[in-house]
């Protein structure tokens, strides 16, 4: 039996959609039949993400942290479904007194304000039993030292998450709250850096590992098709915030 609220011939835009949890999400939606629309603001990724997801796919270069470029994207785009936010940037990790202010601020750019000017824009666009699923991260439940900064972009997505979910209504409005996942936002390591983090992370889960893009693009799928779920962050992070 088809689920009446599920994706075939829906309209999905993915922000973010041209690499890791956006890119997954985008795969996702499109093997369930949605007419997906991803954007970035990287053209080569956007083009290679296009050339691997196949199908009834789209593909827009868009700089997020340019309002206007995100105004005319929706104006351009039509009606639509549902939006996923992924955008990001890696993480700003420092401790507190040797924290450059001004980067500090610059961390919120792409994480909150343009994810504040997506949905500004996108929603007057949103049909009737569409939503809205933002991104933010365990940080802010279960923060780590130097994670200042981390911690508080996350802590705030799950504000706007709640205070939007009440003004959008009856727009759905949540957001997934990922662990630590093999995605470039680690990119300012360098590798052995990484596998370091991923291999000493995912042996203290109890999953035993740490996440993958697809692991997580699950939860955005369930809050797009779960139609009583609003303002609520979904954390999946393999039991991050147990241990």
């Amino acid at each position: 039996m088809r689920r009446e609220n599920g994706l075939e011939n829906k309209r999905v835009v993915v922000l973010g959609g041209s690499s890791g949890i956006g890119f997954a999400v985008a795969e996702l939606a499109a093997a369930q039949g949605a007419k997906t629309i991803i954007a970035s603001r990287n053209a080569e990724r956007v083009q290679k993400a296009i050339e691997s997801l196949g199908g009834d796919v789209q593909g827009h270069v868009v700089d997020v942290s340019d309002e206007r470029a995100v105004e005319t994207f929706f104006a351009k785009l039509g009606p639509f479904d549902h939006l996923a936010y992924s955008a990001g940037d890696s993480l700003y990790l420092h401790e507190l007194a040797t924290t450059d202010l001004v980067q500090a601020r610059r961390a919120f750019e792409l994480r909150y304000w343009s994810a504040l000017a997506a949905v500004k824009y996108g929603s007057p666009h949103i049909r009737k039993g569409g939503s809205v699923v933002l991104t933010t991260g365990v940080a802010g439940q279960r923060p780590h030292k130097g994670w200042v900064i981390a911690a508080s972009v996350c802590g705030t997505i799950e504000a706007l998450t709640r205070a939007l979910a009440v003004e959008l209504a009856p727009i759905r409005v949540n957001a997934v709250s990922p662990g630590v996942v093999r995605t470039n936002l680690w990119q300012n390591m360098s590798a052995a850096e990484r596998e370091h983090l991923y291999e000493s992370v995912g042996t203290s889960l109890p999953v035993g590992r740490v996440g993958e893009p697809r692991d997580i693009a699950q939860a955005y799928l369930f809050l797009m098709q779960e139609g009583f779920t609003t303002g609520q962050s979904i954390v999946v992070d393999g039991g991050t915030v147990l241990v």
